[in-house]
C-alpha cells in the first residue's frame, strides 16, 4: 500500500526532524490526497510513480474546485500548490535515501512562485484597549490578560503560548525560553508590564485553576488542564471582543503586531529575527513593507502638503 511509506515519513518528521504538530498534519493531509488520488490512478507501488504522473496530480489539483459550507468557490491557490510540491518532494527525498525508490521523480518539480502576503496587524490603541487589566479579577481573567501580554510582549506564536511550561520563564531575568518550530531553543526577553502580570496570574489566578492532575504548563483551562489550540484561540477571541475591538483578531495578529511596533520604533531587522524565531531574514523582511505602509498612510493622513 502506498500509505504505509508515508506513514514511515511521518514518522520520520515527527521524531528525528521534530517538526511541529501542525505541520506534520498539513504534511498528513496533503500526501493522503495525492496517495487516494494515484490509487484511483491504478498506482500501487511507490517505484511506479513517474514525474508525468506527479504533474496530472498537480493538474488535477490546481483544477480542482474547492467548496466551501456546501457552495463552490475559486480553484486552489499558488500558495496551496506550492504547499503540495513542497510536501511531495520531500516524500519522495526521503523515499530516495531510504531506498524505497532508485529514481527520485519528484526532483524536478518546481516551486510555483507565492505572492508575499502582507500580515494584519493592530494599532497601538488597539493594544492598549486590549492590554487593559480586567475589571473582575478572576482566575480565568487573569490567565487571559497573562496570554495576551505575553503573546504582544514577546510575539510568540499560539503553539508557544500553550505549550510553555512553568520551568521556562526566567521572569526575575526578564526572559522566558521559547521551544518554537523545528524544536529550536530560543530566548526572548519579556517587558516590564508583562512581567508583572504574569507574576499577578501565577500568586493569584493559576493556584485557583490547579487540579489533582494539573500539568507543568504556565496557562490552564477552568478544568486545571494544558490549553488546545481551538480552545486558546477562543478565549484571545473573546478576550479581544470584550475590548472593544471590533475587527477579526487572530492569535498571530498579536505577534503581527509585535514586530511591526518593533520595527517602526527604529528596532533592528536581525534583532526581530532572533526574536520570532526565523530561520531566514527574508521571512521577517515582510514587516519593513508592514511598517513603511503605516508610515506612508500617517504621513497621507496628517502632512498638510501630503
Amino acid at each position: 500500500m502506498l500509505s504505509t511509506l508515508t506513514e514511515e515519513f511521518l514518522v520520520h518528521l515527527r521524531h528525528e526532524r521534530g517538526l511541529a504538530d501542525h505541520t506534520q498534519k498539513t504534511y498528513k493531509l496533503l500526501l493522503d490526497r495525492f496517495t487516494t488520488w494515484a490509487e484511483t490512478q491504478g498506482v500501487g507501488e511507490w517505484g511506479d510513480i513517474k514525474t508525468d504522473l506527479l504533474l496530472k496530480f498537480l493538474d488535477h489539483e490546481r483544477n480542482r474546485a474547492l467548496e466551501t459550507e456546501g457552495r463552490k468557490k475559486a480553484k486552489l491557490s499558488d500558495a496551496s500548490v506550492y504547499l503540495q510540491v513542497a510536501a511531495l518532494r520531500a516524500l519522495f527525498r526521503f523515499a530516495e535515501n531510504e531506498g524505497f525508490v532508485k529514481v527520485n521523480p519528484a526532483e524536478n518539480l518546481s516551486l510555483p512562485r507565492r505572492g508575499k502576503k502582507i500580515p494584519k496587524t493592530l494599532s497601538e490603541a488597539e493594544i492598549e484597549a486590549i492590554l487593559k487589566p480586567p475589571v473582575e479579577a478572576t482566575p480565568s481573567a487573569l490567565c487571559d490578560h497573562a496570554v495576551l501580554e505575553l503573546a504582544y510582549a514577546s510575539g510568540l506564536r499560539l503553539a508557544e503560548l500553550r505549550q510553555l511550561r512553568l520551568e521556562q520563564l526566567h521572569l526575575e531575568s526578564g526572559f522566558v525560553t521559547v521551544l518554537g518550530k523545528g524544536s529550536k531553543e530560543r530566548l526572548v526577553p519579556v517587558g516590564r508590564e508583562a512581567i508583572e502580570c504574569l507574576n499577578r496570574y501565577l500568586q493569584s489566578g493559576r493556584p485557583a485553576l490547579v487540579k489533582p492532575k494539573t500539568p507543568a504548563a504556565v496557562f490552564l483551562t477552568q478544568r486545571g488542564t494544558s490549553f488546545g489550540h481551538v480552545t486558546l484561540w477562543l478565549r484571545i477571541k473573546k478576550a479581544v471582543e470584550r475590548a472593544g475591538v471590533s475587527r477579526h483578531v487572530t492569535p498571530h495578529m498579536l505577534r503581527h503586531s509585535f514586530a511591526t511596533h518593533l520595527m517602526e520604533h527604529g528596532a533592528d531587522l536581525r534583532v526581530i529575527q532572533e526574536l520570532l524565531g526565523h530561520s531566514s531574514i527574508a521571512t521577517t523582511e515582510i514587516y519593513t513593507h508592514v511598517a513603511r505602509d503605516r508610515l506612508q498612510a500617517v504621513h497621507e493622513k496628517f502632512h498638510p502638503r501630503a
